[in-house]
Protein backbone atom coordinates (compact mmCIF):
# COMPACT_ATOMS: atom_id res chain seq x y z
CA UNK A 1 0.00 0.00 0.00
CA UNK A 2 1.54 3.52 -1.05
CA UNK A 3 2.63 5.67 1.77
CA UNK A 4 -0.23 8.18 0.63
CA UNK A 5 -3.17 5.93 0.76
CA UNK A 6 -2.25 5.05 4.11
CA UNK A 7 -1.92 8.68 4.91
CA UNK A 8 -5.73 8.71 4.26
CA UNK A 9 -6.76 6.00 5.99
CA UNK A 10 -5.26 7.51 9.35
CA UNK A 11 -7.00 10.70 8.67
CA UNK A 12 -10.11 9.49 8.04
CA UNK A 13 -9.67 6.63 11.11
CA UNK A 14 -8.97 9.82 13.13
CA UNK A 15 -12.28 11.94 11.73
CA UNK A 16 -14.06 8.50 13.07
CA UNK A 17 -12.79 8.45 16.58
CA UNK A 18 -13.82 12.25 17.15
CA UNK A 19 -17.25 12.21 15.28
CA UNK A 20 -18.62 8.61 16.49
CA UNK A 21 -16.08 9.20 20.21
CA UNK A 22 -15.38 12.76 20.89
CA UNK A 23 -11.97 11.60 21.35
CA UNK A 24 -9.75 13.84 19.33
CA UNK A 25 -6.41 12.99 18.12
CA UNK A 26 -6.83 15.26 15.02
CA UNK A 27 -3.90 17.53 16.02
CA UNK A 28 -1.39 14.97 17.48
CA UNK A 29 2.06 14.78 15.92
CA UNK A 30 1.18 12.90 13.05
CA UNK A 31 4.26 10.82 12.90
CA UNK A 32 3.79 9.71 16.56
CA UNK A 33 -0.37 8.77 15.58
CA UNK A 34 1.09 6.83 12.38
CA UNK A 35 3.82 4.83 14.99
CA UNK A 36 1.69 3.64 17.04
CA UNK A 37 -1.82 3.23 14.77
CA UNK A 38 0.67 0.87 12.56
CA UNK A 39 1.99 -1.18 16.06
CA UNK A 40 -1.74 -1.36 16.52
CA UNK A 41 -2.06 -3.21 13.20
CA UNK A 42 0.61 -5.40 13.58
CA UNK A 43 -0.69 -6.93 17.11
CA UNK A 44 -4.28 -7.08 16.11
CA UNK A 45 -3.26 -8.46 12.40
CA UNK A 46 -5.73 -6.23 10.22
CA UNK A 47 -4.28 -5.78 6.79
CA UNK A 48 -4.67 -1.91 7.09
CA UNK A 49 -5.64 0.83 8.83
CA UNK A 50 -9.55 0.63 7.13
CA UNK A 51 -9.59 -2.02 9.23
CA UNK A 52 -8.82 -0.77 12.18
CA UNK A 53 -11.47 2.10 11.38
CA UNK A 54 -14.30 -0.87 10.49
CA UNK A 55 -13.44 -2.57 14.44
CA UNK A 56 -13.99 0.41 16.19
CA UNK A 57 -16.80 1.68 14.78
CA UNK A 58 -18.46 -1.59 14.91
CA UNK A 59 -17.19 -2.84 18.13
CA UNK A 60 -17.32 -0.35 20.59
CA UNK A 61 -14.99 -2.62 23.19
CA UNK A 62 -12.24 -1.80 20.52
CA UNK A 63 -11.39 1.72 21.50
CA UNK A 64 -10.23 1.27 24.87
CA UNK A 65 -7.60 -1.10 23.58
CA UNK A 66 -7.12 1.71 20.88
CA UNK A 67 -6.82 4.58 23.67
CA UNK A 68 -4.10 2.26 24.96
CA UNK A 69 -2.12 2.58 21.74
CA UNK A 70 -2.67 6.42 21.23
CA UNK A 71 -1.92 7.75 24.58
CA UNK A 72 1.30 7.38 25.88
CA UNK A 73 1.46 5.15 29.08
CA UNK A 74 5.21 5.59 29.65
CA UNK A 75 6.50 7.29 33.25
CA UNK A 76 8.13 6.76 36.14
CA UNK A 77 8.16 8.08 39.63
CA UNK A 78 10.83 11.39 40.04
CA UNK A 79 11.33 10.98 36.60
CA UNK A 80 14.37 13.79 35.93
CA UNK A 81 14.88 13.95 39.79
CA UNK A 82 16.00 17.17 38.88
CA UNK A 83 12.74 18.81 37.87
CA UNK A 84 11.54 17.51 41.24
CA UNK A 85 14.44 19.03 42.86
CA UNK A 86 13.74 22.56 41.39
CA UNK A 87 10.43 22.25 42.45
CA UNK A 88 11.57 21.52 45.90
CA UNK A 89 14.38 24.22 46.40
CA UNK A 90 12.81 26.72 44.35
CA UNK A 91 9.12 26.81 43.61
CA UNK A 92 7.92 25.32 47.34
CA UNK A 93 8.91 28.15 48.95
CA UNK A 94 6.76 30.54 47.23
CA UNK A 95 4.04 27.74 47.38
CA UNK A 96 4.42 27.98 51.11
CA UNK A 97 2.93 31.78 51.12
CA UNK A 98 -0.68 30.26 50.62
CA UNK A 99 -3.11 29.46 52.85
CA UNK A 100 -4.50 26.55 50.31
CA UNK A 101 -2.86 24.73 46.77
CA UNK A 102 -4.50 23.38 43.92
CA UNK A 103 -2.24 21.16 41.47
CA UNK A 104 -3.34 19.84 38.28
CA UNK A 105 -1.18 16.58 36.88
CA UNK A 106 -2.27 17.33 33.34
CA UNK A 107 -1.78 14.06 31.47
CA UNK A 108 -1.54 11.92 34.51
CA UNK A 109 -1.07 8.40 32.93
CA UNK A 110 -0.86 5.89 35.40
CA UNK A 111 -0.41 8.44 38.47
CA UNK A 112 3.52 8.18 38.60
CA UNK A 113 4.05 11.85 38.84
CA UNK A 114 0.73 12.40 40.87
CA UNK A 115 2.65 10.33 43.45
CA UNK A 116 5.55 11.88 43.65
CA UNK A 117 4.36 15.40 43.83
CA UNK A 118 2.37 14.08 46.51
CA UNK A 119 5.01 12.38 48.39
CA UNK A 120 7.09 15.59 47.55
CA UNK A 121 4.29 17.97 49.37
CA UNK A 122 3.91 15.45 52.01
CA UNK A 123 7.93 15.95 52.88
CA UNK A 124 7.61 19.83 52.53
CA UNK A 125 4.34 20.12 54.71
CA UNK A 126 2.44 20.90 51.92
CA UNK A 127 0.31 18.13 51.73
CA UNK A 128 -2.86 18.88 53.97
CA UNK A 129 -3.25 22.20 52.33
CA UNK A 130 -3.21 21.18 48.85
CA UNK A 131 -6.45 19.30 46.49
CA UNK A 132 -4.49 17.76 43.84
CA UNK A 133 -6.21 17.36 40.25
CA UNK A 134 -4.73 14.09 38.23
CA UNK A 135 -6.53 13.97 34.47
CA UNK A 136 -6.12 12.16 31.75
CA UNK A 137 -8.37 10.82 28.52
CA UNK A 138 -7.51 7.18 29.10
CA UNK A 139 -10.16 5.72 31.46
CA UNK A 140 -7.64 2.67 32.24
CA UNK A 141 -4.65 5.12 32.47
CA UNK A 142 -6.81 6.96 35.37
CA UNK A 143 -7.65 3.40 36.95
CA UNK A 144 -4.39 2.64 37.26
CA UNK A 145 -3.67 5.85 38.86
CA UNK A 146 -6.03 5.78 41.16
CA UNK A 147 -4.78 2.30 42.45
CA UNK A 148 -1.43 3.38 42.77
CA UNK A 149 -0.25 -0.27 42.17
CA UNK A 150 3.10 -0.62 40.58
CA UNK A 151 5.54 -3.82 39.69
CA UNK A 152 7.62 -4.59 42.18
CA UNK A 153 10.56 -4.62 40.49
CA UNK A 154 10.05 -0.77 38.93
CA UNK A 155 10.57 0.46 43.27
CA UNK A 156 14.32 0.48 42.74
CA UNK A 157 14.35 3.25 40.07
CA UNK A 158 11.42 5.26 41.91
CA UNK A 159 13.83 4.96 45.07
CA UNK A 160 16.76 6.18 43.16
CA UNK A 161 14.91 8.83 41.67
CA UNK A 162 13.16 9.85 45.35
CA UNK A 163 16.68 10.25 46.70
CA UNK A 164 18.10 12.32 43.87
CA UNK A 165 15.49 14.55 43.80
CA UNK A 166 16.01 15.29 47.42
CA UNK A 167 13.57 13.20 49.27
CA UNK A 168 14.36 13.24 52.98
CA UNK A 169 11.55 10.49 53.81
CA UNK A 170 12.02 6.86 52.78
CA UNK A 171 10.18 6.28 49.65
CA UNK A 172 9.27 2.99 51.51
CA UNK A 173 6.86 4.68 53.80
CA UNK A 174 4.85 5.65 51.64
CA UNK A 175 3.87 1.98 50.09
CA UNK A 176 3.60 -2.05 51.31
CA UNK A 177 4.89 -4.65 49.40
CA UNK A 178 2.75 -7.32 48.16
CA UNK A 179 4.00 -10.52 46.39
CA UNK A 180 5.48 -8.90 43.19
CA UNK A 181 3.38 -5.62 43.62
CA UNK A 182 4.20 -2.04 45.64
CA UNK A 183 0.65 -0.58 46.47
CA UNK A 184 1.20 3.19 47.53
CA UNK A 185 -0.84 4.38 50.07
CA UNK A 186 -4.45 5.73 50.00
CA UNK A 187 -3.95 8.54 52.25
CA UNK A 188 -1.41 9.77 49.45
CA UNK A 189 -4.62 10.47 47.12
CA UNK A 190 -7.03 11.13 49.73
CA UNK A 191 -6.60 14.70 48.38
CA UNK A 192 -6.83 13.81 44.84
CA UNK A 193 -9.69 14.50 42.41
CA UNK A 194 -9.39 11.89 39.37
CA UNK A 195 -11.19 13.32 36.17
CA UNK A 196 -11.36 12.64 32.56
CA UNK A 197 -10.00 15.59 31.29
CA UNK A 198 -9.22 16.19 27.14
CA UNK A 199 -6.43 18.98 26.41
CA UNK A 200 -7.72 19.30 23.33
CA UNK A 201 -11.72 19.91 23.53
CA UNK A 202 -12.28 20.60 27.49
CA UNK A 203 -12.00 24.20 29.25
CA UNK A 204 -9.65 25.37 31.78
CA UNK A 205 -8.98 24.32 35.31
CA UNK A 206 -9.45 27.63 37.38
CA UNK A 207 -6.81 28.95 40.04
CA UNK A 208 -4.11 26.16 40.04
CA UNK A 209 -0.97 27.31 41.86
CA UNK A 210 1.47 24.71 39.76
CA UNK A 211 0.46 22.66 36.76
CA UNK A 212 2.47 19.99 36.00
CA UNK A 213 2.52 18.82 32.44
CA UNK A 214 5.82 16.94 31.22
CA UNK A 215 6.37 14.85 28.06
CA UNK A 216 2.78 15.70 26.71
CA UNK A 217 3.00 18.79 24.62
CA UNK A 218 5.67 16.50 22.13
CA UNK A 219 2.89 14.58 20.86
CA UNK A 220 0.82 17.50 20.01
CA UNK A 221 1.23 19.70 16.72
CA UNK A 222 1.59 23.21 16.88
CA UNK A 223 -1.90 24.37 17.11
CA UNK A 224 -2.54 22.47 19.45
CA UNK A 225 0.11 23.23 21.55
CA UNK A 226 -0.58 26.71 20.69
CA UNK A 227 -4.02 26.22 22.60
CA UNK A 228 -3.21 24.01 25.29
CA UNK A 229 -0.64 26.29 26.34
CA UNK A 230 -3.24 29.04 26.44
CA UNK A 231 -5.35 26.54 28.46
CA UNK A 232 -2.88 26.52 31.15
CA UNK A 233 -2.32 30.04 31.75
CA UNK A 234 -6.21 30.48 31.65
CA UNK A 235 -5.82 28.35 34.77
CA UNK A 236 -3.24 29.08 37.05
CA UNK A 237 -3.53 31.83 39.21
CA UNK A 238 -1.30 35.06 38.53
CA UNK A 239 2.20 34.01 39.77
CA UNK A 240 1.45 30.69 39.44
CA UNK A 241 3.92 27.83 38.01
CA UNK A 242 3.86 25.67 35.11
CA UNK A 243 6.54 22.68 34.41
CA UNK A 244 7.00 21.14 31.31
CA UNK A 245 8.96 18.40 30.02
CA UNK A 246 12.92 18.64 28.62
CA UNK A 247 12.32 18.88 25.82
CA UNK A 248 9.34 21.17 24.96
CA UNK A 249 9.41 24.94 24.66
CA UNK A 250 7.54 27.62 25.11
CA UNK A 251 9.43 29.89 23.06
CA UNK A 252 7.44 29.62 19.82
CA UNK A 253 4.22 29.45 21.40
CA UNK A 254 1.78 32.68 20.45
CA UNK A 255 0.71 32.33 24.41
CA UNK A 256 4.58 32.38 25.58
CA UNK A 257 4.07 36.28 26.87
CA UNK A 258 1.65 34.88 28.95
CA UNK A 259 5.09 33.18 30.97
CA UNK A 260 8.31 33.53 32.68
CA UNK A 261 11.20 31.60 32.72
CA UNK A 262 11.53 30.67 36.36
CA UNK A 263 14.01 27.85 36.41
CA UNK A 264 15.06 27.89 32.49
CA UNK A 265 17.25 24.61 32.62
CA UNK A 266 14.33 22.48 34.02
CA UNK A 267 11.30 24.20 32.32
CA UNK A 268 9.84 25.85 35.14
CA UNK A 269 7.95 28.99 34.28
CA UNK A 270 5.90 31.83 36.11
CA UNK A 271 2.25 32.80 34.89
CA UNK A 272 3.61 36.91 34.47
CA UNK A 273 0.51 38.47 32.76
Amino acid sequence: MSEGIEDIEIQLLLDAIYRHYHYDFRHYARASIKRRLLQARSQWGYDSISAIQSAVLHDESILPQLLNFLTVQVSEMFRDPSYFRALREKVVPHLRTYPSLKVWVAGCSQGEELYSLAVLFAEEGLFERTIFYATDINPAALRAAQAGVYPLDRIQLFTKNHRLSGGHSSLSDHYTADYDRAVFSKSLRERTVFSDHSLVTDAAFGEMHLISCRNVLIYFDRELQDRVVGLFGESLVHGGFLGIGSKESLRFSEHADMFAEFVREEKIYRRSA
